[in-house]
């Protein structure tokens, strides 16, 4: 079966929502429900990582380097979310933008250095939270942040032809209604959305027919969807 390595953040390990509510716990189910045998995912998240920490996870995890054949080996699919850390830190754009290139191209070496088989979520806007709108921070220079954390994000994976999955509009649109008992992070119904829109997207890198019900997606692989 299909093998799929989910790399990220609080995001992608579903802090505050049971296992079963996870986004790629979700959308696993949703391919299987396609008729795709894919297997668990396999999560290498933590809250509170930014992307220089998820990248010592993977070298501790023996995930290789581009160009390595050393390590744990390849994956069928690759999925990234990072970045939310780096803004909540006040972190600069330069440095995100340099760090989220490199593990992208982690991203893509752990997927056969095949593009066409890792995907990338774009972060989430915390900032319309309840705990985004308790924070005393300027909540429109959040917004304002993410979206330049995203657009550089977005711009890499055009660049190196990877699926880009914008998931901050249903976020910003949801996310202070569909939020977690800690007032934070997402619920298992906004990872739920997310996984809806990823859906196409997996169907068409694992090279699955889409139902009818999804073909409107107007999917392309290295624009947003």
């Amino acid at each position: 079966m299909p093998s799929w390595l989910a790399l990220g953040d609080s995001y992608t390990i579903g802090e505050a929502v049971p296992e079963h509510g996870r986004w790629p716990v979700q959308l696993a189910r949703r391919l299987r429900a396609h008729g795709v045998a894919i297997d668990e995912p396999r999560i290498l998240a933590t809250t509170g990582w930014t992307t220089d920490e998820l990248a010592a996870a993977m070298d501790a995890a023996r995930l290789a380097l581009p160009g390595d054949d050393a390590g744990t080996g390849t994956f069928d699919l690759v999925s990234l979310l990072i970045g939310v850390n780096n803004q909540y830190r006040g972190r600069p754009l330069d440095e995100y933008s340099e760090q989220f290139a490199a593990l992208l191209a982690r991203a893509i070496a752990l997927a056969g250095h095949r593009p066409d088989r890792v995907f990338v979520l774009a972060i989430p806007d915390w900032g319309v939270t309840p705990f985004g709108q308790d924070s005393g921070r300027d909540t429109a220079r959040i917004a304002a942040e993410l979206d330049a954390f995203n657009a550089a994000a977005a711009a890499e994976c055009a660049r190196r032809g990877v699926a880009f999955v914008d998931i901050a509009p249903v976020s910003r649109a949801c996310g202070a209604v569909l939020v977690a008992a800690d007032g934070l992070h997402p619920s298992a119904d906004l990872h739920g959305e997310w996984a809806r829109l990823a859906e196409p997207v997996v169907l068409r890198l694992l090279g699955a027919p889409l139902p009818p019900s999804l073909c409107r997606s107007g999917f392309s692989r290295d624009a947003s969807v």
